[in-house]
């Protein structure tokens, strides 16, 4: 693996710190990660498309460290959308760049896909359909109700997180429970080792805790985010590549035909054998592959 090079970017909100693989002057692939994970989720992708051309930026999400806890306290997905948008600016995005997202990074790469004017020319989601697909949304698809009971029960720590207090404290042992749930038999030692390093101190637990605890409060928070956040619910409008793990214990793999009937025309779904919900770490030569073929060449 190729080690990448540690960046600090000053955004007007917080100072995110990334990791870095591939040429300055290439084409900017963002690589968003989700919870309870880090980065360096991004370790095999990195390179991999570092190698193609592409300039990836792979950034600690707010609140994880080294990444600054916002002084806003805002962790709706509106919120993490106006992130990327200001990283792909303080990078030197163009319109050929893309953005990669997992987990609550996919939910964030959904709703930039749904942005108007879209800042990324094509998006890329492991793990997380967009959310009018994974909820019954009155101005979404078609929902399929037979989902819903085995969802719910997959979907409980969901509800734990709106707890106070006692999350945080939990957590250090939730995570490695979450680990090996939701990816059944893959080693996750190394990524809860960087997960508890990243949310080491309450302040930071609640950080991370704060995501959930921000769904059902979608109108709370900093106003110019609110705009931002309404995208939530939409399904993107340019071309999109849908992963799933066939094993994910987080999201049932029930949802990967509702995405697939409706994403844009020039989309792809692919549903991942042998895998779980952390799909780029248990199957990186597969996940890699069907990414690089989406993206095509780094065009210069």
């Amino acid at each position: 693996m190729d080690a990448p090079r540690q960046l600090t970017i000053d955004l007007p909100a917080l100072t995110v710190a990334a990791l870095s693989w591939g040429p300055d002057d290439g084409p900017l692939a963002l690589c968003l990660h989700g919870f309870p994970d880090t980065a360096w989720t991004w370790r095999h992708l990195g390179p991999f498309l570092a190698a193609r051309g592409w300039r990836v930026v792979a950034p600690f999400s707010r609140g994880y460290a080294p990444t600054d806890v916002p002084a806003d306290g805002d962790y709706r997905v509106g919120a993490l959308m106006d992130d990327a948008i200001e990283l792909h600016r303080a990078l030197g995005g163009d319109d050929r760049a893309v953005v990669i997202g997992h987990d609550w990074g996919a939910a964030t790469v959904h709703a930039l896909g749904a942005h108007a004017p879209a800042p990324f020319s094509r998006i890329v989601a492991l793990a997380v359909p967009p959310t009018a697909v994974a909820l019954p949304v009155p101005s979404g698809p078609r929902y399929d109700w037979k989902l819903m009971p085995g969802q719910l029960r997959r979907s409980w720590y969901m509800l734990f997180n709106q707890l106070p207090w006692l999350p945080e404290r939990m957590l250090p042992r939730l995570v490695p429970q979450l680990w090996s749930a939701w990816s059944p038999g893959f080693d996750g030692g190394e990524d809860v080792a960087r997960v508890a390093a990243a949310l080491g101190t309450p302040k930071r637990r609640s950080a991370a805790l704060g995501y959930y605890r921000a769904m059902p409060r979608p109108g709370k928070g900093v106003p110019s985010y609110t705009a931002r956040h309404t995208d939530w619910l939409g399904i993107p409008t340019v071309p999109t590549l849908y992963l799933h793990g066939a094993d994910d214990g987080c999201i049932g793999a029930g949802f990967v035909g509702p995405a697939r009937a409706a994403l844009p025309a020039g989309s792809v779904v692919d549903l991942i054998q042998g895998a779980g919900h952390f799909l780029q770490l248990e199957r990186p030569d597969a996940v890699n592959a069907r990414i690089a073929e989406f993206l095509g060449p780094a065009q210069t």
